[in-house]
């Protein structure tokens, strides 16, 4: 739930945010390696293509607010399972298809909008990292309603 929350807020002031990060990349100290992985020039084309679209065509950026309700629903939803998880099962076994589906979503959509490999490796990560919790709570949620049976 704190992931989708986070992802949820941090949707809303994506120009803000990319300048920040690129004002930290472009720093001194961490300058040389941001350049030398490619994460520099990345973040600079990023900005610079938020920052035009948003002077010439903001609404654009609502679909990008409609991405960050997205994560606060998908955070909401579970509240069921923290509630009562026998109950609610099926939230926790939703959370694992979709995390499954992130995978093929960021190679293949990644893919074709020229997303570049790492960064696409990086968002599948978001799929196999966030499987993990939800793993263990089918296995406890399993664990609480084999010891309701008995």
């Amino acid at each position: 739930m704190t992931g989708l929350l986070i992802s949820g807020v941090t949707a809303f002031p994506l120009q803000t945010e990319l300048r920040v990060l690129r004002s930290v990349l472009e720093a001194a100290p961490v300058r040389p390696i941001a350049e030398a992985v490619g994460l520099l020039p990345w973040i600079a084309r990023v900005h610079d293509a938020l920052s035009e679209t948003n002077a010439h065509f903001p609404f654009l950026a609502y679909g990008t607010d409609w991405l960050a309700f997205a994560h606060l629903v998908l955070a909401a939803l579970f509240i069921g399972p923290y509630r009562d998880p026998v109950r609610n099962k099926w939230v926790v076994t939703f959370g694992v298809i979709a995390c499954a589906g992130v995978i093929p979503l960021a190679l293949i959509a990644g893919h074709v909008r020229g997303i570049p490999l790492p960064w696409r490796l990086i968002d599948c990560s978001f799929g196999v990292f966030g499987v993990i919790p939800l793993l263990r709570c089918k296995q406890l949620i399993s664990s609480l309603e084999h010891s309701t049976h008995h």
